[in-house]
């Protein structure tokens, strides 16, 4: 990963959510800023209208969905602007807001998703969200000379859509590992193979990537319900090997 700020190299990083280029990238984003053109595109950056699952409810917890994104899209530029990065939002609805076309009422029988743990979490694309790969790539800015994606640790339909629009643009395609799903969930290792992948971990300004995080305000309790964020380092994955930097 050196030789790319060395070498001063446009980063793209596609981001599926608000909140997961800093999650899984933050420390080399906070390298590489101060060097390179960095872009951070997130994908998946709106809410639907309810009636809303009882998956989509749990997530609000009480809050209107509109406002709540809105405000997380301010969270992401707040964060992602003070490191010195070009945010751009795609604006395509989240997983658990994505609808059938259908003229039933029942929430759970109208989205694509009705819940999260076996639909949204299985690593089951929806064959209604197939098509969306085509519009994500079609809208992401070519700004990569390297663009990092995800990697797809923990199986989130949408992380997957964002790397299968990643693989299709032009540049260096680097994989992050996507945390904290990395904390409890393997990498998927046939896709590694496949794709002759291997991996490099990114050691420098982990402690400040903390920081970071706790500007995602609306997300930080649910993610580290135990208010601990752990210092540890990034993981990439590329098919080309990279020096580390410790």
């Amino acid at each position: 990963m050196n030789r790319f700020l060395e070498a001063g190299t446009p980063v793209l990083v596609v981001s599926p959510h608000l909140d997961d280029a800093v999650l899984s990238c933050g420390a080399f984003l906070t390298a590489a800023a101060p060097r390179c053109p960095v872009t951070v595109a997130t994908v998946f950056t709106t809410a639907g209208p309810p009636p809303h699952t009882l998956a989509a409810r749990r997530f609000l917890a009480g809050n209107d969905a509109q406002a709540l994104y809105a405000e997380r899209r301010r969270e992401d530029r707040e964060v992602l602007s003070g490191l010195g990065c070009r945010v751009v939002h795609l604006g395509f609805p989240d997983a658990l807001f994505r609808r059938r076309r259908s003229r039933l009422v029942l929430p759970e029988l109208t989205h694509r998703y009705p819940t999260y743990r076996y639909d949204i979490a299985r690593g089951r694309v929806a064959r209604g969200d197939r098509p969306l790969v085509d519009d994500i790539v079609a809208a992401l800015p070519a700004d990569g000379g390297v663009v990092l994606c995800p990697l797809g640790v923990g199986r989130h339909v949408d992380h997957l859509l964002a790397r299968a629009a990643a693989m299709r643009l032009p540049g260096h395609l680097v994989h992050y590992s996507d945390f904290p799903y990395d904390r409890t969930h393997p990498p998927d290792r046939d896709f590694i193979s496949r794709n002759n992948l291997e991996p490099v971990s990114w050691t420098r300004q982990t402690a400040r990537k903390a920081q970071l995080i706790r500007g995602y305000r609306t997300q930080v309790d649910g993610l580290f319900p135990d208010g601990v964020i752990p210092a540890v380092p990034e993981v990439y994955y590329s098919r080309t090997a990279f020096s580390t930097a410790r």
